[in-house]
């Protein structure tokens, strides 16, 4: 019966991913078995804590995500969970030993989004680390399967995709930010600042330096995990095209996205530069 549980777990978190993002669950279906599992587990810790901060505004979010960071750590020590998501995530915590430091530099940076509205640059790096880098590393002990060597290769490129994920998702949600949670994660803006060309400009340079620099370490990922993390690079890099084409009035009136029809035609193209051995 307990493997019936541990199913219906991971079961659950993949209906979390496939609901939420049509990008990232259209690129997990090209991993391996074993890790689009895994990956969708973490995919569901990461939704919900992300959830309670950023929609729960009608709810005591401070009480709920201190409940949800406690149940997380009882799941991981008991090894158990009645809370699905948690129970899947504790199992591949322990599976691929992620590390408790990056489990804990998450959580960090959700509370962040309750206390803090604004960042310098260094408050910014902490969050960019803690909401986004770890949870590359996250994913990587996953894709590498136990090669810590391998993984140690890899985690600077790791941080690097998840870091530029993120900014992409803020340049993208500029408007919902601010205007609705009311916060501003990029230094370069002040409260209530409009962004100018400049400062559009030079995010979007410190982004794609980051691609570029991820890119080598996409490279290098095991068989099982090459081809799902390029597909989600090439539609994150996509979307940063689109971003750049437009003025910055525009990322402040409009949510950019890339249509469906574009993201099946980037997934067809780069399935087929895998099998050309092109990547």
């Amino acid at each position: 019966m307990r493997m019936l549980y541990d199913k219906i777990a991971f079961d659950c978190n993949r209906n979390i991913m496939t609901s939420y993002s049509t990008s990232f669950s259209l690129g997990a279906r090209l991993f391996a078995r074993d890790i689009r599992k895994a990956i969708s587990a973490i995919y569901g810790f990461v939704r919900v804590a992300d959830e309670i901060v950023d929609t729960f505004a009608d709810s005591p979010q401070r009480a709920m995500l201190d409940e949800f960071t406690g149940e997380t750590w009882k799941a991981i020590q008991r090894r158990i969970s009645a809370n699905p998501v948690l129970h899947a995530f504790q199992l591949v915590v322990h599976q691929y030993q992620i590390e408790h430091e990056h489990i804990a530099s998450f959580l960090k940076s959700m509370k962040m989004d309750l206390d803090q509205t604004t960042h310098d640059r260094a408050s910014y790096d902490n969050y960019i680390y803690g909401s986004a880098e770890v949870v590359g590393l996250m994913c990587l002990h996953v894709f590498v399967r136990g090669n810590h060597a391998l993984y140690l290769q890899l985690k600077p490129a790791a941080m690097k995709l998840g870091s530029a994920f993120q900014k992409v998702n803020f340049l993208r949600d500029i408007r919902q930010d601010a205007n609705v949670l009311g916060r501003q994660y990029f230094p370069e803006l002040r409260d209530n600042e409009a962004i100018t060309e400049a400062c559009k400009l030079k995010i979007e340079t410190e982004i794609q330096k980051e691609f570029d620099e991820a890119f080598e370490g996409i490279r290098k990922l095991p068989k099982g995990s090459k081809l799902g993390v390029y597909v989600a690079y090439i539609y994150y890099r996509k979307l940063l095209g689109k971003i750049k084409n437009v003025e910055p009035h525009d990322i402040m009136n409009q949510r950019i996205r890339v249509p469906d029809v574009q993201k099946i035609g980037l997934l067809l193209w780069s399935v087929l530069k895998y099998r050309l051995h092109l990547i």
